[in-house]
Parts: C-alpha cells; structure tokens; sequence
C-alpha cells in the first residue's frame, strides 16, 4: 500500500490545514491492506482528532472489516456499512 498510504497522508494533512474537520474515508475499493495502511489510517485519525475533527471510515470490505476487528482498530474508527449514516453522524 506504500503509495496509495503516502496518497492517503497528503490528502488528510491538506484537508486538515484547509480547514477540513470532518472527514470520512470510503473504502469501498480497498481490496487490501498491510501493516502500512493501517498506520496510515491511525495516524490520519490522531491528525484530524488533534485538530479537533473527526475521521470515520465507511464500506470497508469483509476482508478489511475483520483485519479492524482483529487488530481491534474497530473499538478505534467509527464504521459504517455505507455512506449516508456515516454523513448524518457528522451532524451529531
């Protein structure tokens, strides 16, 4: 996932010095995701968290929705099954 996590970095570090507090990530193409991408979400996560934000994470595939349960990320990042109630969530 190496370049696809430096992408996933740039992106959350602009949308943060914009401004940007709410963020939800959508993975609904990540088919796979190693040691990296996790760290990358984490790190995205405490980035927008120390900001004062929020990061969620909706559509995640089984494969990556058990591998948050495993390493117990999923007690971490909110989940959603889809992307309209993660974006309601955001109202709350």
């Amino acid at each position: 996932m190496g370049e696809a996590s430096n992408s996933l970095h740039d992106i959350v570090r602009t949308l943060v010095q914009r401004g940007e507090r709410k963020i939800l990530f959508d993975m609904a193409d990540v088919s796979y995701i190693d040691s990296s991408g996790l760290g990358e979400l984490v790190s995205a996560y405490t980035s927008v968290r120390k900001e004062g934000g929020d990061f969620k994470l909706a559509r995640l595939g089984t494969r990556t929705h058990d591998l948050m349960r495993i390493t117990r990320l999923n007690t971490v990042f909110e989940v959603f099954d889809n992307d309209t109630p993660a974006i309601i969530s955001f109202a709350s």
